[in-house]
């Protein structure tokens, strides 16, 4: 008489090639499950339109096309990324990881890597690159690289901006000259000089498209009093000659550490988030949108910001939050007495109760078409946030209800 094991192993058989033909569950996805998760404002719905591993800043370009800056030496191309997306291809190598930073203009892709800023020439609509990309400048000269290996870049105009954090939590002398600043440039990386210095990590670069203005989210350090000190947005370009935001012997609303230290000089804020919440991208949504997704007015001038969220205990969760604002100035002014005043949830449920994560948002960028796009370099994926309805079609409900 045949054993149960006999008779089990034809249905053990049958049950492999059953896995092998449909595909046996994969991470991505639970990366599809986990996405399903997040927590967005009513009108709103999220896709997860491309697997990055160690996705950070992304750059949208003219024709839709999104372009991922990493935690490796690779940028990414998700090509027709406002219509249906193509899977992701490398674009272009740098020999210097983490090439996180990104940005295009004026006939050229911009890369911020570890110890400089390269470009190459680009049109709309390139996929592989014309050249190899050239290094336009050197930071972080004295090498060893320590903490904060990332460089944010951005263009407003016909300047370059690029971000570059300290090598350490607290320390004074710095490396050397470029840490904890905002360096300054012409589009071809010549005549580099500060805009900002005692910045400790200026992450989240981002211009304001209606005044130019450069805005700076900024991750301060820890080890100060539980709480502090909360992590700033500010226009850079409201003060002027060299912006010094005081770290690391000043914080907040001129806070000195330790007692007695002279912050006179340091800059105040415009904006706050709680402490430990590290700003990694910043976008301005435009506030005359044409794009079949346009967001409502409520939305239409503020400010989106990606919050990677604390990397010690007790965790405080990951988010994208949204400031309103009027120009270059937040609706709400700075309370030092609540971090939490300012902004509103807009993107959530990254981190469960029990403080284990399903991702982390990173970059952030406005698409042609009114688009969000998303980063997240924990679920290594990029998300596109639309309206439920297009704004054809919400033109269309209140044509129909107002013709009742």
């Amino acid at each position: 008489m045949p054993t149960a094991r006999v008779l089990l192993r034809p249905l053990l058989i049958v049950a492999l090639l059953l896995l092998t033909l449909l595909g046996a569950p994969s991470r991505s996805v639970g990366k599809a499950q986990a996405a399903a998760t997040l927590n967005l404002p009513p009108g709103f719905t999220l896709e997860t339109i491309a697997h990055v591993a160690g996705a950070r800043e992304l750059a949208v370009a003219a024709n839709g096309d999104v372009y991922v800056g990493t935690g490796g030496d690779t940028v990414y191309v998700v090509p027709d990324a406002q219509a249906a997306p193509g899977k992701p291809r490398p674009f272009v190598r740098v020999d210097d990881r983490p090439a996180a930073g990104v940005a295009i203009a004026g006939g050229w892709l911009y890369v911020g890597a570890q110890f400089g800023v390269y470009r190459l020439p680009f049109s709309s609509g390139d996929r592989t690159p014309r050249e190899l990309p050239r290094k336009i400048a050197s930071v972080r000269p004295q090498g060893g690289s320590g903490a904060h290996k990332t460089t944010t870049v951005t263009i407003g105009g016909t300047t370059l901006y690029a971000g570059i954090g300290s090598s350490c939590n607290n320390c004074q002398p710095e490396r050397d000259a470029t840490r904890a600043t905002i360096q300054q440039m012409q589009l071809d990386g010549s005549v580099m000089t500060p805009r900002a210095q005692h910045i400790r990590n200026p992450i989240a670069l981002t211009i304001d498209p209606q005044t130019g203005a450069l805005w700076a989210g900024v991750a301060g350090q820890d080890e100060l009093a539980p709480g502090h000190p909360y992590e700033i947005i500010d226009d850079v370009s409201a003060h002027p000659g060299v912006a010094d935001y005081g770290w690391p012997h000043c914080y907040e609303n001129r806070q000195p550490v330790p007692p007695g230290s002279d912050c006179s000089n340091a800059v105040l804020p415009r904006a706050v988030v709680p402490a430990y919440e590290t700003p990694i991208g910043a976008a301005f949504y435009p506030l005359n949108p044409t794009g079949p997704y346009a967001f409502g007015p409520d939305y239409r001038g503020g400010l989106f910001v990606t919050l990677h969220g604390s990397w010690h205990l007790p965790r405080v969760p990951p988010q994208v939050v949204f400031f309103p604002m009027h120009g270059d100035e937040p609706q709400t002014p700075v309370d030092w007495s609540d971090p939490a005043a300012q902004w509103r949830e807009f993107l959530s449920g990254f981190q469960q109760p029990d403080g284990t994560r399903i991702g982390r948002p990173t970059g952030v960028a406005v698409g042609t078409d009114g688009s969000l796009f998303v980063a997240d370099d924990a679920a290594g994926a990029v998300y596109r946030i639309r309206p439920a309805r297009s704004v054809a079609q919400r033109f269309a409900a209140t044509t129909r209800s107002s013709a009742r």
